[in-house]
């Protein structure tokens, strides 16, 4: 929870610097980058969180995997590791992209599903979600065989859970209370 609350407040700094600059969509171009490596990458994830691994070789790691960023970002890098907090970097980096889409009016809706959604469901659940919201919003399509059949969408802080597993845990707990 307290890394959360951090994030958020070195995301809300960085994109106002970021706005300043008149940078602000290269620099979520670095951070949708960070976000998506750090994510698909066990290893990276584990040597930023790592105790034993020193700062200036987190740096290291850091600056030569993401060789083409701005400087706004390297300091970021500098600033999360002077304060020891390097491993919260992959959580900045999703909460910039959220706040940038806030900003330019965008919303990302989060899609999960069974299986991939259609070229014309994808178009028809953008046309509904423009409807509900007023907002441009972008899909992203999650694929989880968890949820047994139906979808999870999560647009912001709302999520509408009509997958089969959830119906199947709602039985399931009538049935525990009787």
């Amino acid at each position: 929870m307290a890394g959360t609350r951090a994030a958020i407040r070195y995301a809300k700094a960085v994109i106002e610097l970021a706005q300043s600059s008149n940078s602000a969509e290269v620099v979520n171009t670095d951070m949708s980058l960070i976000a998506n490596t750090i994510s698909d990458s066990k290893d990276l994830s584990d040597m930023l969180e790592s105790p034993v691994v020193k700062s200036a070789v987190k740096k290291s790691a850091l600056l030569q995997i993401f060789n083409n960023i701005t400087p706004l970002t390297v300091n970021l890098f500098d600033t999360l590791i002077t304060n020891r907090r390097i491993s919260i970097l992959g959580d900045v980096a999703t909460k910039y992209n959220q706040l940038f889409e806030q900003l330019s009016g965008a919303e990302l809706a989060t899609v999960t599903t069974v299986v991939p959604l259609t070229s014309d469901l994808e178009v028809k659940v953008l046309a509904k979600l423009k409807e509900l919201t007023g907002k441009t919003v972008e899909v992203k399509n999650v694929i989880d065989e968890d949820i047994i059949g139906g979808f999870v969408l999560r647009i912001g802080d709302l999520q509408y859970d009509a997958s089969v597993a959830n119906k199947l845990n709602k039985i399931k707990q009538e049935f525990s209370l009787n």
